[in-house]
């Protein structure tokens, strides 16, 4: 039946008549729209949809006494045991509901009211030309010592299908070659420099993903900034997924004012990842390049993504770089094979090795000489 969930039951023995019976005063006197009951010989299915537990019990209770039962050998005690196991419900008052109870609630003509309320207004008023370019060979497939703002200058507009990195998070980390200490003015000066260039760059109906953890000791909100320049440059944020860490190493350490409402220090195990869309919410691609299959879609598509952090820093000498099953997912779920992957921030270039692992081009720069020859041997060999 539809819109049930269905429990087989076998007992040990052949229900009796007095069982058989309790159990069809019992299907009598539940409605339907909660419980049908189907008895065989020596077997129950159950069709269930609603269930009040309580109800249940002082049913049983009240059946095996009316039938002379023991109350913790009826049948319907075993059934009621079965509904117990399950842990997944909604409530709603006293009743589990164990059939649409995550289902969104609907809103009539839903999409009329989404126009009404202006679908991303924030870019609606952009004016990105809608063709896209190729881009130049010369630059494909490479990983580029330089500096990414004057780099991607030499590159054609509309020419990346998909930007992934994680820029420095000017922590006051240990670069090759770079500080990460600056004024947060000259910091984002910076960084919106390259991503300006990114974003001309970026294909229409590309994305721009960016990994960012704020500088919380600082209380500069680095992912809200971030999004707020994309946003500004008239991109879509499609959303954000949070990158569970699980890294409760913090835990160990002062909380700001000890005990006391005075000034609490909140304390982080995730960092986010923005994702923001060029001109269109909806990537063009070819259906024989898409390589997600059902099982890694429906559970990534949920976004808080429990990853461990990378374990391999210092044997690349990098001090932040994000693991590679961060990248997989990232590429799979929101880029084709053979899409153009570009990481102005490419560090030692884990973006650069699973692109190409996973049958996509690539152009990774960075502005360590050190950093692009680990990067190249690390693409150039593979991974594993």
């Amino acid at each position: 039946m539809e819109n049930y969930k269905i429990i087989d039951i076998q007992f040990k023995n052949p229900l009796n008549e007095k069982e058989i019976r309790l159990l069809k005063e019992f299907d009598e006197k539940i409605p339907d729209t909660n419980i049908k009951l189907e008895t065989g010989v020596n077997s129950l299915k159950l069709f269930l949809r609603a269930a009040d537990i309580h109800e249940l019990h002082n049913l049983n209770n009240l059946l095996s006494a009316k039938y002379n039962l023991d109350t913790d050998q009826s049948p319907l005690k075993i059934l009621i045991e079965k509904i117990e196991s399950i842990k997944s419900y909604g409530l709603k008052g006293s009743k589990r509901n164990y059939v649409d109870y995550n289902k969104e609630r609907k809103v009539k003509d839903r999409e009329s009211k989404e126009e009404k309320r202006g679908l991303y207004y924030y870019a609606r008023d952009n004016s990105f030309n809608k063709q896209n370019n190729e881009c130049p060979t010369d630059y494909c497939n490479k990983i580029i010592c330089g500096d990414s703002e004057f780099v991607l200058k030499k590159l054609p507009d509309n020419c990346i299908d998909l930007v992934f990195t994680s820029p420095p998070y000017n922590f006051g980390l240990e670069y090759d070659n770079q500080d990460d200490d600056n004024k947060w003015e000259r910091y984002f000066e910076k960084l919106f420099k390259i991503f300006d260039e990114c974003v001309r760059v970026l294909k229409y109906g590309g994305r721009i993903i960016v990994n960012i953890q704020p500088l919380f000791s600082d209380y500069i909100p680095t992912h809200h900034i971030i999004s707020n320049f994309f946003i500004d440059k008239k991109l879509i944020w499609k959303g954000e997924i949070i990158w569970e860490k699980n890294n409760y190493n913090c835990k160990y350490t002062a909380w700001g004012s000890w005990k006391s409402p005075s000034s609490p220090y909140l304390k982080y195990t995730w960092e986010f990842i923005e994702v923001f869309c060029k001109g269109d919410l909806v990537k063009k691609g070819d259906k024989e390049n898409i390589d997600i299959n059902e099982d890694e879609f429906k559970k990534w598509v949920v976004a808080k993504w429990s990853i461990s952090p990378e374990r391999k820093m210092k044997e690349y000498g990098h001090p932040a770089m994000f693991p590679e099953e961060l990248v997989i997912r990232i590429l799979k779920l929101f880029s084709f094979r053979n899409d153009l992957i570009l990481d102005p921030f490419n560090g030692v270039g884990t973006t650069t090795a699973i692109a190409k692992e996973f049958g996509r081009r690539f152009i990774g720069i960075d502005i360590s000489e050190e950093y692009c020859k680990k990067a190249e041997e690390r693409t150039n060999r593979g991974l594993f």
